[in-house]
């Protein structure tokens, strides 16, 4: 099997992420804040904040915040943000994680919002942004990249751009987090949410979300913490984590950080880099193949402000439904894809593939180059069979 649906969830995963997972199944269950048991133990919870502040440019590890995933995160952060009775804006790019708890709010809170178009390859142009950032905006919510084009957003001109006119920015890393450089002080983000089991390489239901100290937050969850105990009203920002934590995914999540740290994210992301532009260039060539996404340079060096590709990408043989395609690689060629809208409605609008969606591909460090090339030649076999 070659799979390549690493934007849904990563596959395989590192052999350290396995046995972090094990050991701490195995050992005896540490307490989150409780003593007892733990005494004596590392801070599995503490190490992994500081390596994803590592990675992701962030010094004020304690702002992390873990939760079951970036759905949980965005919905503690759109519901417990206070708007002042202003504008909220969001892009056209972004997945129903943002677009559905926002329609909520604006049914439940009657907030405003507006939506800020991309262009056909999903990108968002700073200076759509700037016409759209006018006063009475509060907060933008922004996709740094893609999920079904890939295309990677100039989050620091865009920080820049609100920042002048009042705006908070919180940017949603589901996609970029582990495969494209992020510098989350150095941009200066006020907020971001993260998942673990996509490109950082953790298990399913792990993710959270950083938010500057300073900006007030309403809990979306209330309950112990094992600190505290003897106070019941909402008392700091530790009360946002409650109930049991799911320390085994945690685990995963910090031992998928330390994966590619020690391989540097430089060189993950010239890996990946190198396999999306083998498979853009493979698949522009085939007739009858229409591409929606974009090339990374030949160049690209480890400089954020150079990526503008992440590690995936859509498209379409003509002739063919995206459904169809895939069950023919799946059931043909042995090839796990994507296909359908992808939970982001509004970008398929501009791509002009609303009513059937795309084929998506999407790579991880762990794939290598002959598994785009056998999928090269069985998209070839299709669309010559389909477009003789």
């Amino acid at each position: 099997m070659i799979y390549l649906n690493q934007a849904a969830t990563s596959y395989p995963k590192p052999p350290g992420v396995l046995e972090a997972v094990q050991a701490c199944l195995k050992e005896p269950p540490a307490a989150q804040f409780r003593g007892g048991i733990s005494a004596g133990k590392r801070d599995g919870t503490g190490i992994c904040r500081e390596k994803l502040g590592e990675l992701l440019g962030m010094a004020d590890t304690e702002r992390i915040i873990f939760t079951s995933g970036a759905t949980e995160a965005l919905n503690q952060l759109i519901g417990g943000l206070d708007y002042q009775g202003g504008r909220i804006l969001t892009t056209q790019t972004e997945h129903n994680s943002v677009l559905r708890p926002l329609k909520n709010l604006e049914k439940t809170r009657n907030l405003p919002q507006e939506i800020i178009p991309c262009t056909a390859d999903g990108t968002i142009l700073p200076e759509t942004v700037r016409e759209y950032a006018a006063d009475g905006a509060k907060v933008l919510f922004i996709n740094h990249c893609s999920n079904v084009t890939g295309r990677v957003q100039d989050l620091k001109t865009i920080v820049q751009i609100c920042h002048e006119r009042g705006i908070l920015v919180i940017a949603d890393l589901s996609q970029s987090a582990g495969c494209v450089p992020v510098h989350v002080d150095e941009w200066e983000l006020d907020g971001v949410v993260f998942t673990g089991h996509k490109s950082l390489f953790g298990m399913r239901g792990t993710g959270g979300y950083y938010l500057r100290k300073g900006i007030p937050l309403m809990p979306l969850k209330f309950g112990g913490t094992g600190r505290n105990s003897s106070q019941i009203e909402y008392a700091d920002d530790f009360e946002y984590e409650v109930g049991t934590q799911n320390q085994p995914g945690i685990e995963s999540l910090r031992a998928g950080v330390e994966f590619i740290l020690e391989q540097g994210i430089g060189n993950v992301v010239k890996k990946e880099q190198r396999l999306i532009r083998k498979l853009f260039l493979g698949l522009k060539e085939i007739p009858g193949v229409r591409v929606y996404g974009g090339v990374p340079d030949e160049d690209f060096g480890e400089q954020a402000s150079a990526c503008v590709q992440g590690p995936a990408l859509s498209f379409r043989i003509n002739g063919l439904t995206p459904s169809d395609t895939a069950y023919i690689l799946q059931n043909s060629y042995g090839i796990l894809v994507r296909t359908g809208l992808h939970c982001a409605p509004l970008i398929h609008r501009a791509m002009g593939t609303e009513k059937y969606g795309t084929v998506r591909i999407s790579v991880s460090y762990l794939n290598e180059e002959a598994e785009i090339e056998l999928l090269l030649d069985a998209v070839r076999e299709i669309a010559g069979a389909v477009n003789r």
